[in-house]
């Protein structure tokens, strides 16, 4: 089968190769992948800029939907033929409290697909029976492709944050995970949205205001912390979602949310912060970290997708697997927020 190998730490270390069909156990399925979603962090691992540790090599990708081919012989609830999409967590202990618990997304030995174990970028991938879930047929798997990445947004939004109807919310950043936590915001009933990028962003603060973005700023072009400071009452925002992967972002964010306000942080940021964090001590405001997501935000994501509460379409452009490196230059030049393979 073909299979899109990340294969050295080192930059453009990408290529398609023929690897076998994967074996699978007792407890897994083998899916045909349907539809696979390229990350930032495949990006990252692309340009060898990640701040993670990686299997080399590995087969990228780690947000996939499919049909499942074959099932292994313990596994219950699932057959051949069924539309399925799967978590991320492709290997967890199953023993420390955070997996017997529930919040498995926590477990300390978690590795995931695309960098952890091979992922779905290829034609075929063996995925644990329990990080299945059924995908309904109202869906595309193009849409069903992009659950993950709402699942990062839902889990941040809805489970981790205090957004209440009339709230002032800024979401920094109009990335795939920015633009789907705006549809989380939105779903929140919020006062003032705001979705905040660079002028290197236009399209996709565009795709923002189609998703239902009150005000889009350009950060490089005008202080977005006084811009939001002049909303309302005058107070800052109540909560504001840092999807961007640079760590000045949070200095930014420490400037425009209000006394007792929530910043939660999504985006990654490997540099240094290089700033002082009293005022976040000086607001008495909330830092809230978010990861990953369980099984119930995917079965809640999932329920929005099938309800047509989430707009996926304006985010994304679909390409076949051979046209991989077309679909990540695409990406990362920021023309798109999303770009979806198809093997």
């Amino acid at each position: 089968m073909r299979a899109l190998v990340n294969y050295e730490r080192a930059p453009f270390k990408v290529e398609l190769r023929e690897k076998p069909v994967p074996q699978i156990g007792d407890d897994d399925v083998l899916l045909s992948v349907r539809g696979v979603g390229v990350c930032g962090s495949d990006l990252h691992q692309w340009h060898a800029s990640h701040s993670w540790s990686v299997n080399y090599p590995v087969t990228l990708g780690h947000e996939f939907a499919g049909i499942i081919v074959k099932a292994g012989r313990n596994v219950v609830g699932f057959t051949e033929g069924d539309r399925v999409v799967s978590e991320t967590a492709a290997s967890i202990c199953g023993q420390c409290v955070y997996c017997r618990s529930g919040t498995y997304n926590l477990c300390p030995h978690r590795l995931g697909f695309g960098y952890g174990l091979d992922g779905a970028m290829a034609e075929f991938v063996r995925v644990p029976v329990r990080c299945l879930h059924r995908v309904p047929d109202n869906v595309p798997f193009e849409d069903a492709a992009m659950t993950e990445p709402g699942c990062v947004a839902c889990n941040a939004v809805m489970e981790l944050s205090r957004i209440m109807p009339g709230d002032t919310v800024v979401v920094l950043g109009p990335g795939t995970i920015g633009l789907m936590v705006l549809q989380m915001c939105r779903l929140c009933s919020p006062g003032t949205l705001v979705l905040v990028g660079t002028s290197r962003d236009k399209g996709r603060l565009e795709v923002g205001r189609r998703l239902g973005a009150d005000l889009t700023i350009e950060a490089d072009n005008e202080n977005a912390s006084e811009r939001v400071m002049a909303l309302g009452d005058g107070f800052g925002a109540h909560l504001i979602v840092d999807c961007v992967g640079v760590s000045t972002a949070l200095k930014t964010a420490l400037e425009m949310v209000r006394p007792a306000g929530q910043i939660t942080k999504v985006g990654w940021g490997k540099e240094p912060l290089g700033f002082s964090l009293d005022p976040l001590v000086q607001k008495a405001a909330t830092l809230q970290g978010s990861f990953s997501h369980t099984y119930r935000t995917w079965e809640r994501v999932i329920g929005l997708m099938a309800g047509g509460r989430l707009d996926l379409s304006p985010m994304r452009r679909i390409f076949p697997l051979d046209d991989w490196e077309n679909a990540f230059q695409t990406m990362d030049s920021l023309a798109i927020a999303k770009s979806v393979l198809i093997p």
